[in-house]
């Protein structure tokens, strides 16, 4: 039986950190939820089509984030890791004890399930929906009649990018 992204699982697990921790202010300070968890953050020159991973070696937890790309991206790259560690045991390096999640360009084109997962964790750990939504209700009417404004004005206030708050307001419902 072939299994299927849990999309679901996903928010509620972001959500459940987010109480846990009492973040209810935006942007999210992600590396801070990362170093709340235990987790070793560094900022190091990667291959350019890497963004980011995550290992894991006994109590160890290292996330390495592409140091050459643009801030907001690298915030989501901390929140996807951060889905892989909540979620996903991550693979074994042969001959080792190192486990494994790897954040590259195949993992934002939806062609895997745990990365399809660790996406929807991201976005709903760096937008949640009741702050997303406390966010649109602060909008002026006249920001809100151009929604691309609108997109780019709740980016910047939640420190992603324009694209990953456009796909977040899609998937709230709040925009098609």
């Amino acid at each position: 039986m072939t299994r299927l992204p849990d999309r679901v699982k996903a928010e509620k697990h972001a959500a459940e950190l987010l109480e846990r921790l009492a973040v209810r202010t935006i942007p999210v300070p992600v590396e801070e939820i990362a170093a709340s968890l235990g987790v070793k953050l560094v900022h190091e020159s990667l291959d350019p089509t890497v963004s980011g991973l995550l290992l894991r070696e006994g109590g160890t937890k290292l996330i390495a984030v592409n140091s050459g790309h643009h801030r907001r991206r690298q915030r989501f790259t901390v929140a996807h890791e951060l889905g892989h560690l909540q979620m996903h045991k991550g693979e074994y390096i042969v001959d080792s004890t190192v486990r494994v999640n790897r954040r590259d360009g195949l993992s934002s084109m939806a062609t895997n399930d745990e990365e399809i997962e660790a996406n929807a964790f991201a976005a709903a750990l760096l937008m949640p929906r009741s702050l997303v939504h406390e966010a649109i209700g602060r909008l002026r009417a006249s920001q809100m009649a151009n929604p691309a404004r609108a997109t780019e004005l709740l980016a910047e206030q939640f420190g992603v990018s324009t694209e990953a708050m456009g796909y977040r307001l899609i998937n709230l419902g709040l925009s098609s």
